[in-house]
């Protein structure tokens, strides 16, 4: 197994980042267990209450609070240019799980601030509701709907937008919600080329085989372990955690199981990933499983919730594509197999992977949790929203 350390990292801030993690979780499990409220509650009480930024402007990018159809939002506009009377613009959807975080903490301002300077642009940061408090299609819904909103002609020009350059992106989470969102965008009629990208920043698009290399490669790697993955997605699901270790060795997908062993195909990393990458690795497909898990959690199998496993038809109406991969990232193979299948579908695709990079660093960017890694996966993202938004 590779080190837990990805080289090329900063020391101190990589054991700051992995002391927070662990701290942060034994006590929203204390609270937890004793009765006071859900984990995921309280472990995004601490997080948002020493992470909260207020909607602050500067000189070069004005924020502001609003709500889109009754969905939270920040928007962060930058200065326009007299040349150039129209801007371009990004709607963001931060990661955290489907459960934690938020568009108003410190991290994700940052990196919308930065987008709305470098970019002369408007970034609609969505604040979607989490779980426990909704769950899937939830999030999608809000997504949706603050998307749809944005994208009425008068709020555009409220906002100085030009409708032919509108992109959508996220990270994590938020890259599953932007990838669910560019599906449903192709399959609505009143909605067809109204993105011109979407940017995937090391995206979840799959819960149907939890044996990929990365997910062995990865399977201890703080911030974003196996096991928790699978509890995220159990999470986002609202089922039974007595599910969790028997998807794991990918028992609810096994070969008994009729309506999964279609969608696997979708997804065969034997076939959609490099040698480079399957090296040794074998892939893991039981002969008998669980058919009780995808009978009482379909979801899993529901394309809105894994895009990955689209149809192919969807698949090929879907605009220019940015995903960012990392190597040291349970999620690494779902972005590499999706843009393998865009590709296939015609869409014209850029892989960015970072042989240094880790799940969750592209907001690590100011002390004490700055690393070179995070600056330098900000900047290519950003640099190619220049080049092609």
């Amino acid at each position: 197994m590779r080190s837990s350390m990805p080289s090329g990292s900063k020391g101190t801030g990589w054991q700051t980042v992995y002391s927070l993690h662990i701290s942060e979780k034994l006590l929203s499990n204390l609270i937890h267990n004793l009765g006071l409220s859900h984990h995921l509650l309280a472990l995004n009480f601490i997080i948002v209450i020493f992470g909260k930024k207020s909607a602050w402007s500067s000189a070069q990018v004005k924020v502001t609070d609003t709500d889109f159809d009754g969905v939270e939002v920040r928007v962060f506009e930058g200065s326009p240019k007299p040349e150039e009377p129209l801007r371009r613009s990004i709607v963001y959807m931060h990661g955290g799980g489907w459960a934690l975080a938020s568009a108003k903490i410190r991290y994700y301002d940052e990196l919308c601030t930065a987008m709305a300077e470098e970019l002369n642009a408007v970034i609609v940061s969505i604040e979607y509701r989490l779980v426990p408090k909704v769950y899937f299609p939830a999030q999608i819904h809000d997504v949706m709907r603050a998307t749809k909103y944005f994208l009425q002609p008068e709020v555009l020009h409220k906002y100085s937008v030009d409708p032919d350059r509108i992109g959508i992106s996220g990270d994590s989470a938020g890259g599953n919600l932007a990838a669910a969102l560019g599906q449903q965008f192709t399959q609505d009629a009143n909605l067809k080329n109204k993105l011109k990208v979407q940017a995937l920043i090391y995206p979840v698009l799959q819960a149907l085989d939890f044996n990929t290399p990365s997910y062995q490669q990865n399977v201890n790697t703080p911030i974003l372990p196996r096991y928790v993955m699978v509890k995220y997605w159990v999470d986002y699901f609202q089922g039974n955690y007595d599910f969790v270790q028997a998807m794991i060795v990918n028992n609810h997908t096994s070969l008994d199981v009729e309506e999964a062993v279609a969608l696997r195909a979708r997804l065969n990393w034997t076939s959609l990933l490099p040698a480079s990458i399957t090296k040794d690795y074998k892939p893991v497909m039981q002969t008998t499983g669980n058919a009780r898990i995808v009978q009482e959690i379909p979801q899993l199998l529901d394309a809105r919730a894994a895009p990955l496993i689209a149809e192919q038809e969807v698949l090929r109406h879907l605009p220019k594509t940015y995903i960012l991969t990392c190597e040291h990232d349970v999620l690494r193979d779902d972005g590499i197999m999706y843009a393998k299948r865009l590709e296939s579908a015609g869409v014209q695709v850029t892989l960015d992977h970072f042989e240094d990079g880790f799940h969750g660093c592209m907001i690590f960017t100011s002390w004490p949790t700055n690393f070179s890694v995070g600056i330098r996966t900000r900047d290519s993202y950003i640099k190619w929203l220049d080049q092609n938004l």
